[in-house]
């Protein structure tokens, strides 16, 4: 990553290839994807959310939309390499005039609560409440929800803001519904750290709840994982055994889902982020020998899947 200060601020890409002023460009790409517009008109059949998936992973190629992540400490690294490798710009940013900044001229933005530091206490508000005014997507990621009052606040504070995609864990998604006071959630959940102690289909009510108060995606992840705009709900298969022994691969996980939102709607997005993690986590987990291979083929295979490999990973829908 180069950048600005210390050369970690953008990721190379866009600064070897476009002037600062001409690179932000995303927000009007969605025009071009008319089914990723689906909200508020007809559920979407298997065929045309495969055909949506195609699309939003080969905008995502070519368009290289850059993609600023407030993010933890723990998994940066992670999160920014696999932002790349689908096709995405990543920067990592944690002042609070830097995330309003970011939120302006970014296409979309990843939010993770897992490692918070005081000043975020003003960072997160501020860049929540600008990305919803300037209707940008950005994903929120309510890692270790309940754990110390700073970050119960923190995430109570963005509710009214409205996340385009929720990303978590059964336990983080049951949980942020309770603090939220919406169905299916629960204070009492059981959230142990980063991870969950539910199963995937016992936040349904929870996930559908919170996409119909954001008016945008919830995807909670798991063995398999469940994706919904609270009309529908996918199913994505696949995946391998390895991925909860990896640090970062949920957190990673919502940094792609953001790449994707800046060009398709928040279900889309959501769907194929879950896709292609599901796909490289299957091809990877074929051929590597443990945990610390995986991770580097892992990244490989996001980067190698092409958008019909990831159109055609497996996946049920059900009504709501």
């Amino acid at each position: 990553m180069l950048g600005i200060f210390g050369n970690s601020f953008f990721s190379g890409r866009h600064l070897r290839q476009e002037p600062f002023l001409n690179i932000f460009t995303l927000p009007s790409i969605k025009a071009i994807i008319d089914i990723a517009n689906h909200k508020g008109g007809n559920n979407m059949t298997q065929s045309e959310i495969s055909a949506a998936v195609a699309q939003a992973a080969k905008l995502a190629k070519e368009s290289n939309p850059l993609t600023p992540s407030i993010t933890n400490t723990v998994t940066i690294n992670f999160v920014a390499n696999a932002q790349l490798a689908v096709g995405g710009s990543a920067a990592m940013v944690y002042l609070p005039d830097e995330g309003v900044a970011m939120a302006s001229v970014g296409a979309a933005m990843y939010i993770n609560v897992g490692t918070l530091f005081p000043i975020y206490e003003d960072t997160l508000p501020l860049t929540a409440a600008a990305l919803h005014d300037g209707g940008k997507p950005w994903v929120l990621d309510p890692v270790a929800i309940g754990m110390g009052k700073m970050r119960t606040d923190l995430l109570l504070k963005c509710k009214p803001y409205k996340p385009s995609i929720i990303r978590g864990n059964a336990s983080e998604i049951i949980a942020l519904a309770g603090l939220w006071g919406l169905e299916g959630g629960s204070h009492t959940s059981d959230v142990r750290g980063v991870d969950s102690t539910d199963a995937v289909y016992a936040a349904k009510s929870a996930a559908i709840a919170l996409a119909n108060w954001t008016g945008g995606a919830v995807a909670v992840s798991g063995e398999a994982d469940l994706i919904t705009d609270g009309r529908q709900v996918v199913i994505s298969k696949g995946g391998s055994a390895m991925m909860p022994s990896i640090t970062g691969t949920g957190c990673s996980l919502g940094g792609v889902m953001a790449v994707y939102a800046a060009g398709a709607s928040p279900f889309i997005a959501a769907v194929t982020g879950a896709a292609v993690y599901n796909l490289a986590g299957k091809r990877a987990a074929a051929y590597v020998k443990g945990t610390g291979s995986f991770q580097s083929a892992f990244i490989d295979e996001l980067y190698v899947a092409t958008p019909d490999d990831i159109a055609q990973n497996p996946f049920t829908v059900e009504e709501v």
